[in-house]
């Protein structure tokens, strides 16, 4: 959990700094010149440090746990501390209605319940639940050989070898 928490801190980090270098950039293409200043390289700075820091602990949280583990909790983390940082620093809600706000956070809801739920029933087959034994019984005709015979055939000299399954009544010709 530590590894996760550090790398989605991260990451929302790096989100905020990816979109402060993005205005940067549009402010000096747009024709005031922004690289002048060092916020701008700052930024930049940040923005590779970030990047690698969360690829570090990401692979250590992957090395440590399963991916079906570390994704969804990832994703939800990350998303979280994002929308968090850019309510803090970009003050992104002071410009929107009540209205904006609640559909926005539905959306979010949704979007995690979703992510829990696909987390939940990954390892569900047709309905049944994870711990149950679904292993069925083999159909004689599904391979077209019968359970007890398996013609087997030697690569090196094509002669047809005989099964450990194979009963006696099965002679090679």
């Amino acid at each position: 959990m530590v590894y996760i928490g550090i790398c989605s801190l991260v990451g929302s980090l790096s989100v905020m700094s990816v979109k402060a270098l993005g205005i940067a950039l549009k402010v000096t293409f747009s024709g005031m010149n922004q690289l002048v200043y060092s916020q701008t390289w700052v930024f930049s700075f940040v923005v590779i440090l970030c990047i690698v820091t969360q690829m570090n602990y990401l692979n250590k949280a992957l090395d440590t746990f399963n991916t079906a583990v570390v994704s969804p909790i990832y994703y939800t983390m990350f998303t979280s501390l994002t929308i968090l940082a850019s309510v803090i620093m970009f003050k992104d809600w002071d410009r929107q209605n009540p209205t904006q706000i609640v559909t926005e956070m539905c959306g979010f809801v949704t979007i995690l319940s979703g992510t829990f739920l696909l987390h939940k029933t990954k390892d569900m087959v047709d309905g049944l639940p994870p711990n149950l034994p679904i292993r069925l019984p083999k159909h004689a005709d599904e391979d077209g050989y019968a359970d007890d015979i398996i013609p087997l055939r030697s690569a090196a000299d094509g002669i047809p070898l005989r099964s450990p399954r194979a009963t006696d009544s099965f002679r090679s010709s």
